[in-house]
């Protein structure tokens, strides 16, 4: 994968200065004698004639000062003619921060014949002879060293600082005494820098393609090197199983196997996205050059890289110590600043006043405790401090040794609050909400329903109870920040029945009046009409209604609707032998019919109506008016027996004697006219000339009047 991301960053890691690549060449110029001598040759003698470096100075560093990296230091030749070197370089070998730490040489009147160069990239400052290439003697350069002092310009720094004090030039790394060297070799492939890294020795330490197994390592051997370079790791085995596969067997371990970005099984450092294998090929480790993606962690390339660009290897990072048989060296000393710093704090807090106890922790020192953020009173020292009697709120400072930086811890002091008011009793009209209030001194309310009960039904100064069916107390009792007095104050809810009302649909008749009444007795009317009493009158249809309230101030409102009906009119009556159409003036459904007085229908046909003089009705069905008019019916029997049994001895029409110019004219079956009826003479005995007639049938011919059309039949005469 290519990094096409440039990350600036401030963090640098330590930066290698080049070596040889084989036993043959020095090392570096160390001292006259000092040159790389083949692992096969003596080591115990390579030992033997190697310096030795101790130093001493543990110490605590405190933020925006000047402190001096050793208490004391010493450098001991390996013979009596071993008494100066040209270089002693020391580097801020872990925590170096780019950007806030400085190595500083003070006193510089002091030491005129030495040199100090700082190099930010690397965390490293060099001291020589102010002559190139001129040698300064141990005793000069131990003077030096005890004047070079550690700042840092942040303001809150933090962490732990290790200085190594080397007589080399390789980077020393104290935690586990490695050192480590960067080899520019551009082009050089990771088979080729396997082979060279394993033919160098550093003071009879055999060196190898570095294995970094920890971030201190990835730190001094990557983010701080001076160019990119392989590194011991590889998949060549197993496709996405990397492996250390220089160095000692201890190293030789699965490093990644397939997590992204992570530890797995240990530790890896890798670039965002790597390792990818995008072609296939890529199957070696190396640290990425700089500003390609995050510095210091690694891709992964092909045998031999790119020809050119980032990718391209500009050399390789060669590790020395932990094989087999290596040499103690004690080229290089070390020491440790650390910034101590307040790691934690717990604020403690009571009910009402007293006393406090409050605590903190520190990463180094002791922790004091003073009554202001700067100068003040030193209460006391250690990590728990009890405070004197407290009435109100008191804040605290803690420092780790150092006078500035203090951290408050508050020790507060809360009142015990006091409810101060209520709105009970709260009522309402009918079930539905309610909303009870409460306030207080201090602090919050919490909400109850019982008096000893754990169940907080809600906090704040307002409890809404949405659907409140009857009588009931809740409890409202004042916290503040868990204090509370204990007391709990009851609310009360109170349900009142609104009055039972039935709406109502009356009739009112034309022309009429209408009394309308609330029907609930001994309450409180408001009618819309603006009347105040029980019943009023009405006299035109509408829409009333009436507030009805009771005692309790609960009110209901019935509705009252008055329609208004029109009284009957009769229009004219149709009659079709015995059926009978009624028809009115003006419609409604709310109107009913008879022909006898006595039995209605809503619908005005009637059939089989009794020959004869007859009257309709129309009524309005609440008794709102009615009419009535008369009709006849004319029947002509069809037979008749005039035997003088009192039934059916005369054949008539009847209701004839209603139309005074009725004609009926009887003819028997030869045409021949018999008799003539008319309203005088309504009826036929079945005679003529006073004879019997026979039994036989007969016809008839009737005509209401001139303008009216005939009617004809017949009709039998039994004897």
């Amino acid at each position: 994968m290519r990094i096409n991301t440039f990350l600036i960053i401030t963090i640098a890691f330590l930066l290698f200065a080049p070596m040889a690549t084989h036993s043959a060449i020095p090392f570096c110029n160390l001292n006259k004698n000092s040159i790389v001598t083949p692992k096969e040759t003596l080591k115990s003698s390579v030992t033997a004639n190697a310096p030795r470096i101790t130093a001493t100075g543990n110490q605590n560093y405190c933020p925006q000062t000047s402190l001096k990296i050793v208490t004391d230091v010493n450098i001991t030749g390996a013979n009596a003619t071993d008494t100066e070197t040209e270089a002693i370089y020391i580097q801020i070998s872990s925590g170096y921060v780019n950007g806030q730490d400085e190595l500083r040489l003070n006193n510089l009147a002091l030491h005129p014949t030495i040199a100090s160069e700082w190099t930010p990239l690397e965390g490293k400052l060099k001291l020589s002879n102010i002559i190139p290439g001129t040698q300064v003697l141990y005793t000069d350069f131990v003077k030096a060293i005890k004047d070079v002092a550690f700042s840092n310009s942040a303001a809150t720094p933090s962490g732990i600082r290790n200085f190594s004090i080397t007589l080399g030039q390789a980077n020393y790394l104290p935690r586990n005494g490695h050192y480590y060297q960067y080899i520019s070799n551009i082009g050089i492939n990771w088979n080729a820098a396997k082979a060279a890294a394993e033919t160098s020795e550093y003071f009879g330490l055999q060196g190898y393609l570095a294995t970094i197994t920890a971030s201190d390592e990835a730190q001094l051997a990557g983010k701080q090197a001076p160019g990119a370079g392989w590194i011991g790791g590889s998949d060549t085995e197993t496709e996405g199983v990397w492996k250390w596969v220089t160095g000692p067997a201890v190293d030789r371990v699965t490093f990644w196997n397939g997590a992204i970005n992570g530890s797995s099984p240990t530790f890896s450092f890798w670039n965002i996205g790597e390792p990818n294998n995008s072609n296939g090929v890529e199957h070696y480790a190396h640290i990425t050059a700089p500003g390609a993606g995050t510095p210091g962690s690694w891709n992964d390339l092909q045998l031999n890289g790119d020809a050119n660009g980032n990718y391209q290897p500009k050399g390789y990072i060669v590790e020395y110590g932990g094989m087999p048989d290596d040499p103690i060296l004690e080229i290089s000393a070390s020491t440790t600043i650390t910034i101590p710093q307040i790691t934690s704090t717990t604020p403690a807090s009571r009910c009402d006043s007293g006393t406090v106890t409050l605590q903190a922790t520190t990463s180094a020192g002791t922790v004091n405790w003073y009554d202001a953020a700067s100068g003040g009173t030193l209460l006391a020292t250690g990590n728990t401090y009890t405070s004197s009697f407290l009435n109100t709120t008191t804040t605290y400072y803690v420092d780790a040794g150092c006078l500035t930086n203090r951290t408050a811890v508050i020790a507060t002091i809360n009142k015990i609050p006091t409810i101060t008011s209520t709105n009970t009793t709260v009522s309402r009209c009918g079930a539905g909400a309610v909303t009870l209030q409460a306030t207080t001194d201090i602090g919050n309310i919490n909400w109850y329903s019982s008096l000893t009960g754990d169940a907080i039904l809600g906090t704040g100064t307002s409890l809404n109870v949405p659907n409140s069916t009857q009588n009931t107390t809740y409890y409202a009792e004042a916290i503040n920040n868990g204090c509370t007095n204990g007391n709990r104050i009851a609310v009360d809810i109170i349900i009142y029945d609104p009055p039972v009302v039935t709406d109502q649909e009356l009739i009112l008749c034309n022309s009429g009046s209408l009394t309308l009444d609330a029907a609930i007795p001994n309450m409180t009317y408001s009618w819309s009409t603006g009347e105040t009493t029980k019943t009023i009158q009405v006299t035109t249809p509408n829409t009333y209604s009436v507030k009805i309230t009771n005692s309790a101030s609960c009110s209901s409102t019935k509705k009252i609707t008055v329609a208004e009906h029109d009284t009957p009119e009769i229009d004219r009556i149709d009659v079709n032998e015995t059926t009978v159409i009624i028809y009115l003036k003006n419609t409604k459904d709310y109107f009913e019919y008879s022909v006898d007085g006595t039995t209605y229908q809503s619908s005005n046909v009637f059939f089989n109506v009794t020959s004869g003089l007859q009257t309709a009705y129309a009524r309005e069905i609440n008794s709102c008016g009615i009419d009535s008019a008369a009709f006849t019916i004319l029947t002509a029997p069809k037979f008749f027996t005039p035997n003088n049994d009192s039934y059916n001895d005369v054949w008539e029409i009847k209701g004839l004697i209603n139309y005074p110019e009725a004609e009926v004219t009887i003819f028997n079956r030869y045409g021949n006219l018999i008799m003539k009826l008319n309203a005088a003479k309504p009826s036929w005995d079945g005679t003529f000339n006073k004879k019997l007639l026979p039994a036989s049938d007969y016809w008839y011919v009737l005509k209401i009047d001139a303008g009216s059309p005939e009617k004809r039949g017949h009709f039998s005469l039994k004897r």
